[in-house]
């Protein structure tokens, strides 16, 4: 199921691996999309803390990409605090594409068309491969978190919701 990430990849994150030395990751497509980290992680057999999930935010007013793992939510009064912000809140659909190109369901952590402030969280580093999507609902590739998160310009922060 791989190929190379030229045929498989979003262009524009292609184009980013390429950009980043990293044009030799593998990148696995889907038949089915893999939109959930669930499903993405039943298709890999993978657990789905390790999953990340590229998620968009907007505090007060700007976009903020949360890199969190699959298993776990975003503590938004976490990140509020974190950036010190008055309001932070999802980012919908259409802002999400804006700001990084790509649909809900398949951003991956970098090779985004705008340069946002990333918060990644720190649970991510607990393994030692994490799968993230390659710009499409359909495609994933593995990198270790510390290379992912450097590559998307990411903080470590501790945003997770904490269970009981």
């Amino acid at each position: 199921m791989s190929d190379s990430p030229d045929s498989l990849a979003h262009p524009r994150f292609a184009a980013a691996l390429g950009e980043l030395g990293l044009a030799s990751v593998e990148i696995r497509r889907f038949p089915d999309a893999t939109r959930t980290a669930a499903e993405a992680a039943a298709a890999i057999g993978c657990d789905t803390s390790e999953i990340v999930k590229s998620l968009v935010f907007v505090a007060d007013g700007v976009p903020v990409l949360i890199l969190m793992d699959g298993s776990s939510r975003v503590d938004v009064e976490l990140v509020r605090r974190e950036l010190g912000a008055a309001r932070v809140e999802r980012a919908s659909a259409e802002l999400v594409r804006e700001t990084t190109g790509y649909a809900i369901g398949g951003v991956p952590p970098f090779g985004h068309r705008t340069r946002t402030r990333v918060l990644a969280d720190r649970g991510l580093l607990d393994h030692a491969v994490v799968w993230a999507a390659a710009g499409t609902p359909h495609t994933v590739f593995p990198l270790d978190p510390k290379t992912l998160i450097g590559h998307a310009g990411g903080t470590p922060v501790d945003v997770r919701e904490r269970t009981a």
